[in-house]
């Protein structure tokens, strides 16, 4: 009998194809699992008007972890129209399945380690090193939104905010709104895993990245909640600075950071500049993280102009693997599945293109399982 049940959520695009890879390198380590397949992406919302059925989210409940390959997502018009005829008007509206599993599992802590293999040709310089704490559940991607927006919305604004009364003139249909929420408990929750993750693995620094000088209210919360953590980790040093100054001070000196921790959106971002500064979403994968569960993902999406052309590079998918791995406690065959990759980059012999190569995606995995041997 395997000793796990994963949930294995391929998706769409080249999600397919990493995934594949994923599963020779995890057959070759010797890890022991049931994969159960779910239905989740683009074909299941425009067949039924939903890219995450209600019988995947059982199958996440009922198994150990979930290995995630990759989505298409499209703006609100365009996904609207390629829903089957028999499901258009009828009040259908897309929204991202990885952002739904998300909150319907509380998985709050999304973790990207961003480390760079020495001699990947993709990075921007060897030995950084950043780990990026990144809230999953709220802030703007809590998907409370308004549009068209109703008088009594804007009455109300207007009324609790004098700055809004310039938008008075303004139609129902001339007016959006997206809501930013913070929490005391979701700020607790992100900044406290990387306070401990920190000091479980001897970290000395956490960069703290909010906008407190501009958005008051929500940074404010989140900033003064870091404040209040950080107390108890006192052989940690703390940094504070606002998330422009961040992204800039990343490209030029990546190397004087080590964690941070922010809000949801602000982490989608600086982590995409992490993942790039250490040799692009070809290599950067990702864990989100809750109480009791959690689901393992590359940070690329589903490129689907290279869909079927097994090309892109697996390796993110196959970390994204190697951090399942850890968090079930099988951590010798997570090192082993990190080393092999190290020596693979290290070599230069069989990498893809995006970096400087032209192997293929299982033509990666292959050479990875003979580095396990």
């Amino acid at each position: 009998m395997a000793k796990y049940k994963i949930a294995w959520l391929p998706g769409d695009g080249i999600g397919t194809e990493v995934m594949e890879a994923a599963r020779i390198v995890l057959d070759a380590v010797g890890f022991e699992a049931e994969y159960i397949n779910g239905d989740v992406g683009w074909e299941f919302w425009k067949s039924e008007g939903n890219p995450l059925p209600q019988r995947t989210i059982d199958l996440l409940n009922s198994t150990d972890a979930c290995l995630f390959g990759a989505i298409t997502s499209k703006p609100k018009e365009e996904a609207i129209k390629e829903l089957a005829p028999e499901l258009a008007d009828k009040g259908f509206e897309y929204s991202s399945p990885i952002v739904g599993m998300r909150q319907l599992l509380n998985l709050h802590t999304n973790m990207r380690p961003c480390k760079a293999f020495p001699t990947n040709p993709a990075n921007f310089r060897d030995g950084i090193d950043i780990t990026v704490f990144r809230e999953n559940t709220e802030g703007l991607y809590a998907g409370v939104e308004f549009y068209p927006l109703e008088d009594e919305l804007r009455q109300s604004i207007i009324k609790h905010n004098k700055k809004m009364s310039k938008f008075d003139f303004a139609l129902p249909d001339e007016i959006a709104i997206s809501l930013r929420i913070i929490t005391k408990r979701g700020a607790t929750a992100i900044i406290t895993s990387a306070f401990e993750y920190a000091k479980k693995t001897g970290r000395n620094k956490v960069t703290i990245a909010e906008k407190p000088n501009v958005i008051r209210e929500t940074s404010g919360l989140f900033l003064r909640t870091g404040r209040e953590i950080a107390k108890n980790y006192p052989g940690i040093e703390v940094e504070e600075n606002n998330i422009d100054a961040i992204a800039m001070w990343l490209v030029k000196n990546p190397e004087d950071y080590d964690i941070i921790v922010t809000s949801n959106l602000f982490g989608d971002i600086l982590s995409d500049i992490t993942g790039m500064l250490t040799g692009g979403m070809g290599v950067s994968a990702a864990a989100n993280i809750g109480d009791e569960y959690a689901v393992f993902e590359p940070t690329h999406g589903s490129a689907p102009k290279h869909a079927g052309k097994y090309k892109v590079n697996p390796i993110a998918q196959i970390m994204s693997a190697k951090l399942m791995l850890d968090w079930l406690g099988e951590t010798e065959m997570a090192d082993r599945i990190y080393k092999a990759i190290a020596q693979l980059i290290e070599e230069k012999k069989v990498l893809t293109y995006d970096m400087g190569g032209t192997a293929g995606t299982l033509d990666v995995a292959n050479e990875i399982v003979r580095k396990l041997a």
